[in-house]
């Protein structure tokens, strides 16, 4: 007898005929509804390039995509449908996984793990590499996973030797020690970023991007291995790289999850499960293991992100995987500007990146959610709080 609601059966879409992935914010001006924002002056005359350089792992964690252990959207405890997902008893792993993930650090000693407290809701996700145009970044990388591992860039400037992929591209093997970088080593790469890695004619002040490892790309991505990058127009940001023009950013991932394609997969198993173990391919031991999160979390277990009426607040939103992968992250009790139009909800496809901005109004703690029917019910919701 199935417990899972043929709804949920992560089928492939046979039908899509026409899926608008909207592009980015066009500007404060439309998203505040007047005129340009109030104590802000025009792009820097000649900012100085600078190299930011960042220290990165791959680690290996045990992560938690429910760690409340109930449903912090409804208030309830979980019920048959989540606990397809998130129960761990024979045959089953639960919510807890072991997973690849990047983490930050503070120097190449990799021994003090960064991420600050307003950064916890970032979840899985790796750390925001931030830069603005003509800037050169460094990344500092090392592998503590038990698979070899990369990191490729979205949109910035590479050569062979910082792509981090691996495939027949006639390059030198001196240039591919970028691509497949083997536990407990490390390797440093670095990107340029031109002015057609910044904003376009219609974007705002900074653009979203990613970065993830490509030795497997599908395995490992499903391990965890994805982060958000963010590039400001030249002369428009502060000191972090961050834009300053806006007050507040949060940075989304929407990804069905298939814990079944990660090579942790079979450690989980039979760390987490009990016996008796099922085949692998077991079609409702399959189903199970399909983590429809934002950030990593399920049914709102995401730590709570605030901002504040009047601020000007950037989302970046993103996502990953393969065909189910057609994501619509609606706000609740807000709107948003995306190139220049006003919505509430924006499309993603898979490695799509959108980026809108918001002037919150309306105080409350409010619901943010993919809405495809599927994804609402196997868990893709979390929630954020506007104060006053």
């Amino acid at each position: 007898m199935r417990v899972v609601p043929a709804v949920l059966r992560s089928r492939p879409v046979r039908l899509v005929s026409v899926f608008v992935a909207t592009c980015v914010v066009a500007g404060w001006m439309v998203a505040a509804g007047h005129g340009a924002p109030r104590g802000e002056a025009g792009p820097a005359a000649g900012s100085r390039p600078q190299t930011r350089t960042y220290y990165i792992a791959a680690d290996e964690v045990v992560w938690d995509y429910a760690p409340a252990g109930r449903n912090l959207v409804t208030g309830q405890p979980f019920g048959p449908v989540e606990n397809t997902f998130v129960a761990s008893r024979p045959g089953r792993i639960g919510s807890a996984y072991l997973k690849c993930l990047y983490r930050g650090y503070t120097d190449a000693g990799f021994r003090t793990h960064t991420r600050p407290a307003s950064e916890a809701y970032l979840g899985m996700l790796g750390p925001v590499i931030r830069a603005q145009v003509g800037d050169t970044i460094r990344v500092v990388f090392r592998n503590q996973c038990a698979f070899p591992t990369s990191i490729h860039p979205h949109g910035v400037f590479y050569d062979k030797a910082s792509e981090g992929a691996p495939y027949a591209d006639g390059s030198d093997p001196s240039d591919r020690d970028d691509a497949a970088v083997p536990r407990g080593h490390g390797y440093t790469y670095t990107w340029q970023v031109p002015d057609r890695a910044g904003p376009g004619a219609m974007d705002g002040s900074s653009v979203l991007w990613m970065y993830h490892s490509h030795t497997d790309e599908v395995a490992d991505v499903y391990a965890g291995l994805i982060g958000p990058m963010e590039v400001t127009r030249r002369g428009m940001a502060r000191p972090d790289g961050s834009p300053r023009d806006v007050d507040r950013e949060l940075f989304s991932l929407f990804l069905v999850g298939d814990e079944n394609a990660s090579p942790l997969l079979e450690a989980s198993l039979h760390r987490f499960a009990q016996p008796p173990y099922p085949p692998l391919q077991d079609e409702e031991f399959v189903e199970s293991n399909l983590m429809h999160s934002v950030n990593g979390y399920l049914y709102g277990n995401q730590p709570l992100p605030t901002v504040r009426i009047g601020q000007r607040v950037r989302w970046h939103t993103m996502s990953m995987g393969t065909e189910v992968d057609l994501h619509t992250p609606h706000w609740h009790g807000n709107t948003v500007t995306v190139n220049g139009m006003r919505a509430d909800t924006v499309q993603l496809l898979p490695a799509g990146m959108v980026t809108a901005d918001m002037v919150p109004d309306d105080p409350g703690t409010w619901m943010f959610h993919c809405h495809v029917a599927d994804h609402i019910t196997a868990g893709m919701l979390t929630r954020y709080r506007v104060v006053a």
